[in-house]
């Protein structure tokens, strides 16, 4: 009844009767005796009927005694059915005792005696003996653990951490060759028993565990035993233990940029500000987010879309594997897998990718693949091949399946938490005429159009353009309201958006002229591919499915960033070798008419006195208006392309349309194309005559102030702020004003970027370019006293200037400074030879009047006028010069003149002014 009686026991175990019995029946036990019926069964009955009496874990040492010496008497009996029941109790006695490993080895004994007997109700015996014993092995099979079922398999370490104690569980034993020895035992059993699931499970872990243990042929036999199994299975049999390949998981690819997922934060219009992708995970290092409790990372999924997931494969056996179906493994529902077959060369590995989509919201797990191998499906859990791969490191076991397949040394990689979100809008780009690379010569300008459709399956109805990379000023406009026009895009609608771009000045480009034309062979020089801007392209689907992004269980989906990178090739075009500063005077004919003032005609700053002139030109050289000391900014530029060149200069200039509008309209002046051959040089011309400033102001000599146009951090008033400023903007304006544009061929046009050379070149000569002179002089003829009848020229003059006749003229001297200048003015008439033909016994000019020496008190910022006439012996040409001594010059002068000492007298000297007779001599 369970009771146990002490006295008893200690009776049983010490009464020397009982013994006696025991002995009695040894002692009988003769080999040589002929007796009918041996002693030796009743012997090993009553033994076994004490340790029986006995058993339990405090009288084990007594009853391991007992069992042992019935196990060596078992040698004696003939009767095999006494061996086999005798070897059956002693292995259930073990067994109470928790003696596992006896207990299976007599076990063992007992399904040997079983395979003796040549009939399949013994092998059936056998093969429930032998399946007894597969856990004390360590080779049990997965059907009977409750977490490897094949529907929950992996649930209770889904987390896909390693745990040290199943590795050590699974991998503590050091004798392979015993555990092959029971597979090998049962898988025969299951053979003659006719169980080919069982054969097959058998034959499977043999395979799995044990290839490297296992000769060629012995691969190939297994293989074969698979095979046949196989045959004898209704198509579609699941197995819970996996044979090969062994399967591990790659890698997790990153979304294409085309679809990165953006986090969406209803509450902010621009959602997309801060929230920078991280590709398909959540969180990254790099990101503000924190970690989830398990340390591991999220991943998004969307609704509908396909998602791809890296697997290695390995067979380590020397045959050919074929793989006939594998997917990924999501026993949850929301998961369409799709297959794909494999084939596998003996002793090798390959990465492949598994697809899939989800089909519906909420959390998923992915915890291996489904492999179709040898007529059986099967699932290869990912983290039962990581606590392999962890065994082999530790030395448990004999080898790595991938390793010994030439793979390389994987880091362990932990399975994401996927998360399903509703479907998103799925913008696709491409560049219009193809994706390759956007090839441009430096300075080219060019529109490029990119083409936006939506493959989703819901509407865009958010979209923002920004740039990301280098050279984003390359991007000379984005047609951000076109893109807003076309919202909300609806799945299957495209938009084609213009992008205009202006290729960068390459770095390191040689300036000398030899080198640049050297460098002709290398046209095809280009910057990386990390040197083009990207544009991104921000864009968001509906809040929620009912429109209220507050209404209650509802999922607010997450944006997207496109990302559309520019491969734009620069190549090396049109050199700027070098640029400097010319000034050249030309002579001007005397006429009635002047310029509205005589300083720098139509500068965009000065204040017009009288009705302004209409420009017709770029730069204004009327002979009989008068012209001034031009100053000129050369360009020498290089072809080493093997390509022509045109080349055209244009000044934007603001002028008046017409005597009544006060509004400035810009108007843009051009010269003539120049030809610039392949490997040629040419040099072009830009007027730098319309930018003077219209007052010479002592603010702009201040110390603080330096010739490149920047001012130190002196503590400035508001009037001096204010000319600084004026001084900085002409010279901005100056700059920014002046293009050279260059078109090679039909289609490819651009721009030269001359902005760093100009600045190079008035480094130095800023001041002389944008100050006006003190004084400008000017001509002009005195009609009044000339008859009505006269006629007007061609060249705007009332009548031509006769030799012979006394000729009334007036000089004009205008102050272009704010205070009072005393000056001593003389003018001079010189001939074609550049002689002096007032003055001396050869004079051939008569006058009347004052011409040397003239005192005048020239008001400021106003014109002053003198009279005199002219008397021409000889018809010809004559040229006009006006000068002037400055006298009690001040600091301004004296710093315009760039004249240090106090007395030294300041000189200044007008154009030459062309006078041109007509007559008999």
């Amino acid at each position: 009844m369970g009771l146990r009686d002490p006295a008893l026991e200690d009776e049983v175990r010490y009464w020397y009767k009982y013994n006696g019995v025991i002995e009695h029946y040894r002692k009988s036990f003769i080999q040589d005796n002929a007796q009918r019926v041996s002693p030796l069964s009743f012997e090993l009955e009553a033994t076994l009927k004490l340790a029986r009496f006995l058993c339990r874990r405090e009288l084990a040492k007594e009853v391991v005694e007992f069992l042992t010496i019935a196990a060596d008497g078992a040698k004696s009996l003939i009767d095999v059915n006494d061996r086999l029941i005798l070897y059956a109790e002693i292995a259930r006695l073990f067994g109470t005792l928790g003696y596992q490993r006896k207990a299976a080895f007599f076990s063992r004994q007992v399904a040997q005696l079983y395979l003796c007997q040549d009939n399949r109700l013994a092998a059936i015996s056998a093969l429930q003996v032998l399946s007894m014993t597969t856990k004390a092995y360590r080779i049990q099979s997965r059907a009977s653990l409750s977490h490897y079922s094949f529907t929950n398999a992996g649930s209770s370490h889904s987390d896909g951490k390693l745990h040290h104690q199943s590795v050590v569980s699974l991998f503590e034993s050091q004798w392979s060759m015993l555990q092959m020895v029971v597979l090998r035992e049962i898988l025969l059993s299951a053979v003659r028993a006719g169980d080919p699931l069982a054969a097959w499970s058998a034959a499977a872990r043999l395979i799995r565990s044990y290839y490297p243990l296992i000769t060629p042929s012995g691969q190939n036999g297994l293989a074969s035993a698979l095979a046949n199994a196989a045959e004898r299975l209704p198509s579609g049999t699941r197995c819970a233990d996996p044979a090969l390949p062994f399967v591990r998981l790659y890698s997790f690819p990153l979304h294409h940029s085309q679809m990165d997922i953006v986090e969406r934060n209803p509450e902010r219009e621009d959602w997309w500000a801060g929230s920078a992708p991280s590709g398909p995970f959540l969180y990254t290092p790099f990101g503000k987010g924190e970690p989830n409790d398990n340390s591991k990372q999220g991943m998004k999924w969307i609704v509908g879309e396909p998602v791809q997931v890296l697997v290695e494969l390995a067979n380590p056996c020397g045959f050919d594997l074929r793989v006939d179906s594998i997917y990924l493994s999501v026993h949850s529902g929301k998961f369409d897998a799709f297959p794909v077959s494999v084939d596998l060369l003996p002793n090798s590995s390959k990465v492949i990718t598994l697809s899939g989509m989800p089909t519906l919201v909420g959390p998923m797990t992915i915890r291996g693949c489904i492999v179709h191998c040898f007529g059986v499906i099967t699932e290869h859990l990912f983290r039962d091949v990581d606590n392999l791969l962890l065994g082999a490191a530790q030395g448990l076991l004999l080898s790595d399946p991938f390793r010994c397949c030439g793979s390389a040394k994987l880091k362990s990689i932990s399975i994401p938490n996927v998360s399903v979100v509703p479907p998103l809008p799925l913008l696709v780009s491409h560049v219009v005429g193809g994706d390759g690379s956007i090839v441009l010569y430096e300075g080219e300008i060019r529109d490029v159009w990119i083409s936006l459709a939506n493959a989703g399956t819901v509407p865009v109805e958010q979209a923002h353009i920004s740039l990301s990379g280098k050279n984003q000023d390359s991007i000379v406009s984005i047609p951000y309201e076109m893109l807003k026009s076309v919202l909300p895009l609806k799945p299957g609608a495209e938009v084609l958006l213009p992008v205009t771009l202006r290729a960068w000045q390459l770095a390191g480009m040689d300036t000398d002229i030899s080198a640049a034309k050297g460098t002709s062979g290398n046209v095809g020089k280009q910057l990386k591919d990390n040197s083009s801007p990207t544009l991104l392209i921000y864009y968001s689907g509906p809040l929620t499915d009912s429109g209220d992004p507050l209404a209650k269980g509802s999922i607010v989906p997450p944006g997207r960033r496109l990302v559309v990178p520019l491969q734009i090739c620069v190549l090396q075009g049109l050199s700027l070798v070098k640029a400097r500063l010319l000034s050249m005077e030309i002579p001007a004919h005397v006429g009635e008419n002047l310029p509205n003032r005589l300083s720098v005609e139509n500068s965009p700053t000065c204040e017009a006195i009288g009705p302004p002139v209409k420009m017709d030109g770029l730069v204004k050289i009327d002979p009989f208006r008068g012209s001034w000391g031009l100053r000129f900014l050369e360009l020498e530029l290089s072809n080493p392309t093997d390509v022509v060149f045109e080349t055209r200069v244009f000044v934007q200039l603001d002028s008046n349309e017409d005597n009544l509008s006060i509004e400035q309209v810009t108007t843009e002046y051009g010269y003539p194309k120049t030809r610039i051959d392949r490997d040629y040089c040419a040099r072009v011309l830009i007027p730098l005559e319309h930018f003077k400033l219209p007052i010479l102001d002592g603010s702009f000599f201040m110390k603080d102030f330096q010739h490149d146009g920047t001012a130190s951090s002196r503590k400035l008033s508001f009037s001096e702020k204010n000319t600084k400023a004026e001084l900085n903007s002409s010279i901005k304006n100056l700059i920014s004003r002046i293009k050279v544009r260059w078109q090679s061929g039909r289609n490819s046009s651009g721009e030269l970027n001359v902005k760093d050379a100009i600045q190079a070149a008035l480094q130095t000569s800023v001041m002389d370019v944008l100050l006006p002179d003190p004084l400008t002089f000017g001509f002009r003829l005195v009609r009044n006293v000339f008859p009505k009848e006269s006629v007007t020229d061609d060249k705007g003059s009332k009548g031509p200037i006769l030799a012979h006749e006394m000729i009334p003229m007036e000089v004009l001297v205008r102050n272009n400074t704010k205070q009072i200048i005393r000056l001593s003015l003389s003018i001079t008439c010189r001939d074609v030879a550049g002689e002096n033909c007032v003055e001396g016994i050869k004079a051939t000019v008569l006058w009347a009047g004052v011409l040397n020496g003239i005192a005048m008190d020239a008001p400021p910022l106003q014109e002053s006028k003198h009279s005199f006439s002219l008397y021409f012996l000889v018809p010809g040409e004559y040229t006009l010069v006006a000068a002037a001594v400055i006298e009690d010059a001040n600091d301004v002068l004296r710093a315009r003149a760039k004249s240090d000492s106090s007395d030294e007298p300041i000189f200044c000297r007008g154009p030459p002014y062309h006078v041109h007779v007509t007559g008999t001599a």
